[in-house]
């Protein structure tokens, strides 16, 4: 029984801590559970009855281990992609909550949309530091339509978004410019092809896609209206790093922005495929705020920093 005098859920199996995640993460990137414990500045001992517990927590065999190190299984490399993921959203809230405890401080208070948030907007907030550095930044990170209500709530000075529309109560000031790209494993079908994709193919694959809301998702619904929609996804998510994962194991195509994906391109860890350009795959990006309302100083300098870069 707990504290409140309720049976316990037998069938809810404990939560990892963010420490045994961040190991797992570390044995990956190091090849070696000895390696990973070197640089988390932890004894092996402790190291290896962190990594028991968690395989106990999942019921799952996380390492293969040898003398020559730690390799982790096929089951392990797919914790390990999701672990990544936790851990980026662990930092994530501890970076919001240092916003929150700022909000007395009259900050101003920006809402972004994922891939302005995570692409452009830290070298938008080193460049406002040096040119303003009074100007203090609180960030919230969410869907275009998030960015959207947030204005009307009041709850942000301004916002960036990535989608196709903006409504008639806002401002708007373009900001930058992005296209969706079409990304899948190396050695998938479409790697091999002498022609572009067509609209009609895009539309009729299931696909790894953003939430309804985005603008991601926003912008691919608007290309392939004449195609009677997009197909079912495979998946969908909001947020883009479990789905270029799940593209670069071959679960399924992936469209999502090109600047969340370059680094992936880049290394070749996914492959880019050619889109007809009759599919109106780009979009502007607006930084947006409510119709009668000035714009407090640090917002226009950041507005500035924005259109500049």
């Amino acid at each position: 029984m707990n504290e409140r005098g309720e049976a316990p859920d037998r069938g809810q199996r404990p939560l990892p801590d963010l420490q045994s995640l961040q190991l797992l993460v570390t044995v990956a990137e190091t090849g070696s559970l000895g390696r990973a414990a070197v640089r988390l500045l932890i004894s092996q001992p402790s190291a290896s009855a962190r990594m028991r517990t968690l395989e106990r927590h999942l019921g799952l065999q996380l390492l293969d281990r040898s003398t020559a190190g730690s390799r982790l299984t096929a089951a392990g490399a797919v914790v390990t992609d999701w672990a990544r993921a936790v851990l980026e959203q662990a930092a994530a809230l501890v970076e919001g909550a240092a916003a929150l405890r700022s909000r007395q401080d009259s900050r101003l208070q920006v809402a972004a949309s994922l891939t302005i948030a995570e692409e452009l907007m830290p070298g938008w907030l080193v460049t406002l530091r040096d040119s303003a550095p009074d100007a203090h930044v609180g960030l919230t990170v969410t869907n275009s339509w998030g960015v959207v209500e947030a204005l009307r709530r009041g709850s942000c000075d301004l916002g960036f978004v990535e989608g196709p529309r903006v409504p008639d109560d806002l401002h708007r000031s373009a900001v930058g410019r992005d296209r969706l790209a079409v990304v899948v494993t190396p050695g998938h079908p479409w790697t091999h092809r002498r022609s572009a994709l067509t609209g009609r193919e895009l539309a009729d694959t299931p696909l790894l896609l953003r939430e309804a809301g985005s603008g991601t998702r926003e912008t691919l619904e608007r290309a392939l209206r004449a195609y009677d929609g997009i197909s079912v996804p495979v998946l969908e998510l909001g947020s883009t790093a479990p789905l270029r994962s799940a593209a670069a194991r071959g679960l399924a195509p992936a469209v999502l922005s090109a600047l969340a994906v370059r680094e992936d391109v880049a290394s070749g860890r996914l492959v880019e495929v050619e889109v007809d350009p009759s599919v109106r795959l780009q979009r502007v990006l607006h930084a947006v705020w409510p119709k009668g309302h000035e714009l407090p100083e640090p917002a226009l300098h950041l507005l500035r920093v924005a259109k500049q870069r």
